[in-house]
């Protein structure tokens, strides 16, 4: 089994879209490249939810085989926990059901393994940097100034943790005409690897849908990484 990279989506804060933004990049790569994801969102995966997979881990197993769905090997805290279980996990909980995934998947031959994070700077975040080797760090950002402003505890944490951040992808979801290029990604010197804007095929995900956006993102992200 191998894995040649490890890229990890995340944002401080929640509800901008970087589930499906995952997905889509995901779904993107996958058409050339042998994709996988990890959804480490404890608190609210989707994943299995986006690709409309409706089946649980058999966790008595030592080796936890991925589901497969659109030729992307797919691994999320949904298929082990019910929708309304995830709230209540905390701190070594957490960090265990996260390393179980982390190291009992055979996930094969990986090109690329994509981590969708959960919100925050919190316990996982630290598990997750523990138990993988994580090549790149990817930050969600909507152009929401609080959500901006968030990103910067996202960029410090990232930064004490030596975690390389690759970019930065905007999800404009309100198609909003505005300034070009964050002050505050410009100060960091963070690159802007592309932005989304609204899709109702991407909003309510739809795991057939061939966005140009994630296309083009994608590209950047093979030429960078």
């Amino acid at each position: 089994m191998s894995i040649k990279k490890i890229i990890a989506f995340g944002s401080a804060k929640g509800g901008v879209g970087k589930s499906s933004i995952t997905a889509s990049i995901a779904k993107s790569l996958s058409k050339n490249y042998r994709v996988g994801i990890l959804d480490a969102d404890i608190y609210g995966p989707n994943q299995h939810l986006l690709f409309k997979i409706n089946e649980k881990l058999d966790l008595r197993s030592r080796v936890i085989k991925p589901f497969k769905k659109n030729n992307i090997k797919i691994i999320s805290m949904g298929f082990i926990i019910d929708d309304d279980a995830a709230a209540t996990w905390r701190g070594p909980m957490l960090s265990s059901a996260i390393k179980q995934l982390i190291n009992s998947t055979d996930w094969g031959d990986l090109d690329y393994l994509l981590i969708d994070m959960p919100p925050g700077t919190g316990d996982s975040y630290l598990t997750i940097f523990k138990e993988l080797d994580v090549d790149h760090f990817i930050i969600i950002s909507s152009i929401n100034s609080l959500s901006v402003s968030d990103s910067n505890r996202t960029i410090s944490m990232l930064n004490k943790l030596n975690v390389n951040i690759l970019g930065y992808i905007e999800n404009n979801i309100f198609n909003v005409n505005y300034k070009e290029d964050n002050d505050l990604f410009k100060t960091k010197n963070i690159n802007k690897l592309g932005a989304f804007t609204f899709h109702s095929e991407i909003y309510d995900f739809d795991p057939d849908y061939d966005c140009n956006e994630a296309n083009e993102i994608s590209k950047q992200i093979m030429e960078i990484a």
